[in-house]
């Protein structure tokens, strides 16, 4: 490299940083009250404890793409486009801060940063950065009645796949409802053992898998994530029978004390093993499936 193209190289870094240091800025101090309010409230209980990771994430997401977007906007002019879109994510901001709506308050961020990018960088900036906006939408808190609504019939779908698994392995175990009566404990499946949030999170792993991978088969990034679900579901009810294996052999103390926390260790490691188990099964059958097309091309 010249010592010529190496200064114009500088001096667009410079510049950068000038344009987004402002902006940054901006953002801390618009969310970093909202911020903390997250961390002293619903982010310190176990049921929304994903919501930093998610936030870490999507920006390691985004900074990690960073050099990719400038390259994928270079030459490509600014959206006139950001300025609507600016518009609705700081209405959704004052709507959700002054109204206590959380879903519209953290939920704005996603708008105006995909305003931000439109307004400095342009449409090639915001599809290069989509992944890591969309990821965000896994720590936008959601209303307590959708939540309620939706984490019932999970805890008895799971409460009752735990039940049946453990009856067959010879257990001495009932069920009332989300209530387990194994021996002589007596456990009942909470919103954190098999929620809506412990499925959302989930969700969010198997797609930063598939992003991580990056393959190029559409046959198994769409069976993935389709099978994302009943991947969560299986590692949920893995959770509640190794904490209910715990509470029969080791005590009631054993499983909600440390091992209760090392459970939620056996949910993230056990959906990541299924998730990595079935993108290797699916590129079996994809190759049998390749091999077949093979075989009948072949033949005709």
């Amino acid at each position: 490299m010249t010592h010529r193209g190496s200064s114009e190289l500088a001096h667009a870094r410079t510049a950068a940083v000038w344009i987004w240091a402002p902006i940054v800025l901006g953002l801390i101090a618009l969310y970093g009250p909202s911020l903390v309010g997250l961390f002293q409230g619903i982010w310190s209980n176990d049921q929304q404890m994903h919501g930093p990771i998610v936030l870490s994430i999507s920006v390691w997401l985004m900074y990690h793409n960073w050099s990719a977007m400038e390259t994928a906007a270079h030459g490509h002019p600014s959206s006139a486009w950001g300025w609507p879109v600016f518009a609705v994510g700081l209405v959704l901001y004052a709507v959700g801060r002054s109204q206590g709506i959380l879903l519209f308050e953290i939920g704005s961020i996603i708008w105006l940063l995909a305003a931000l990018l439109l307004l400095q960088r342009g449409t090639a900036a915001l599809k290069s950065q989509w992944f890591g906006l969309f990821f965000m939408l896994f720590m936008v808190p959601l209303p307590s009645p959708v939540v309620d609504t939706v984490t019932m019939p999970m805890k008895m779908a799971v409460s009752y796949a735990a039940e049946n698994v453990l009856f067959w392995a010879g257990y001495p175990i009932g069920r009332n409802g989300v209530t387990l009566q194994i021996g002589q404990y007596r456990l009942l499946v909470a919103d954190a053992c098999a929620g809506l949030h412990t499925l959302l999170t989930l969700e969010a792993l198997g797609l930063l898998y598939l992003r991580l991978v990056q393959r190029d088969s559409l046959f198994r990034n769409v069976g993935l994530a389709l099978l994302i679900v009943p991947i969560s579901f299986t590692a949920n009810v893995i959770r509640v029978i190794s904490l209910s294996l715990i509470t029969y052999h080791l005590g009631d103390k054993a499983g909600q004390g440390f091992l209760h926390s090392f459970a939620g260790l056996v949910l993230f490691l056990s959906a990541l093993l299924l998730i990595i188990a079935i993108d290797s099964l699916l590129h079996v059958a994809e190759r049998l499936r390749g091999k077949r097309l093979g075989a009948m091309g072949v033949a005709a």
